[in-house]
């Protein structure tokens, strides 16, 4: 551990060794960096990324199909998509977690394949699994990860006191992890990627599994380290609401393809229309009564696009109040059977559904926990 952490070091050493990324640049130094990279090239910039799994023998599955995408520097960035859609593959790859199939990464104008030690010193990540120790205190979780960074003791002092106070951790600062709620552990492992100034700030799920009210507060600190810091920010989420709220810019991913992106203004204007929906009751008849209903939907003056899903028919229309009592007439006078029926401006939801054919589920699940088994009695 001694030759890792490096007990001693001047603040000097750690510039030296951070200059790549936590250091500022100079402004010479950003106009060379940028006049040597293409016009196009993000800050993240990601072109036909490719993971497969499975290796001889096996069943080859592909996680990730040809997915390409740019992040601008200072950008709040946000990949949208259900469980199983791809998100937290392509985030390992790019933070060197997860080796690729094919396709190229550059983060910050350095290459995946050459730099990957350079693009660890300057990004943070914090994963859908919680990684703070719980047999350490939440001031010794932070000052450690800032020691594993070679931060001189009195810069790491500095920036634990600062994290603390910033998460509303300080009361609790010397209490064993294993002792905080859930989410004080979701905000204490935030912390422990943002130790070291990383320039850009990756996020896997990082609010699932939390209560609504602890939710809120992760959000309003992002916003607030976003525009106080203007850190780069990589947010995967299976919240609508959250990625409305919080991203700049969206990539909606479903069965490892980006489908839609743009800015969540733009990705709902693009529906142009209010959205019908028409749930169908479920029953041996579903599948006819649904067929029935896209075709009567389809034929309403007014209706621009029409849509099945898995519960039943979606329509967008200019005038959603009139075609809505129409739509009604025709279903109960063809004796569809209806279980639902509703009239919303486009949201996120609608936006999925147009470009996948199916409503996004939530899928509730808390996250998991490393270093919390063993407890001191």
């Amino acid at each position: 551990m001694a030759n890792t952490i490096e007990a001693s070091g001047s603040m000097q050493e750690y510039e030296r060794k951070t200059t790549s990324g936590v250091a500022p640049r100079t402004a010479v130094q950003t106009k060379k960096a940028a006049s040597a990279r293409p016009a196009k090239e993000g800050f993240i910039d990601v072109r036909n990324l490719v993971k497969v799994y499975g290796g001889p023998g096996q069943e080859k599955i592909k996680a990730v199909n040809d997915v390409s995408f740019t992040v601008a520097e200072g950008e709040f960035f946000g990949f949208l998509g259900p469980n199983g859609a791809g998100k937290s593959t392509v985030i390992k790859i790019i933070t060197t977690l997860l080796s690729k199939t094919s396709g190229s990464i550059r983060v910050a104008g350095l290459d995946l394949e050459s730099k990957g030690a350079d693009i660890r010193r300057i990004i943070g990540y914090t994963g859908q699994s919680i990684g703070v120790d719980g047999e350490l205190t939440g001031r010794e979780n932070l000052w450690l990860i800032g020691r594993l960074y070679h931060m001189p003791n009195a810069l790491v002092n500095e920036r634990v006191d600062e994290l603390l106070e910033v998460l509303q951790l300080k009361d609790a600062a010397n209490r064993r992890a294993y002792t905080y709620s859930g989410g004080m552990r979701r905000r204490l492992d935030l912390g422990a990627g943002l130790v070291h100034h990383p320039r850009i700030l990756f996020l896997d799920e990082p609010t699932t599994g939390l209560d609504p009210q602890t939710r809120n507060a992760v959000w309003e600190y992002l916003r607030k380290l976003h525009k106080e810091e203007r850190m780069t920010i990589f947010l995967t989420t299976q919240y609508m609401e959250e990625a409305d709220q919080l991203c700049q810019r969206i990539a909606i991913i479903d069965q490892g393809k980006i489908v839609a992106e743009g800015s969540p203004a733009q990705l709902k204007a693009g529906i142009g229309a209010d959205v019908i929906t028409v749930r169908i009751s479920q029953g041996e008849a579903f599948e006819q009564g649904r067929e029935r209903a896209l075709a009567i939907v389809g034929a309403v003056a007014g209706v621009t696009h029409s849509t099945a899903f898995d519960e039943g028919v979606s329509a967008h229309t200019a005038d959603g109040g009139a075609t809505l009592l129409e739509i009604l007439r025709r279903l109960d006078a063809e004796r569809v059977p209806v279980l639902q029926v509703s009239l919303a401006h486009p949201t996120l939801d609608e936006v999925f559904l147009q470009h996948t054919g199916r409503q996004m589920r939530v899928e509730e699940v808390k996250p998991m926990s490393r270093g919390f088994r063993n407890r001191r009695r």
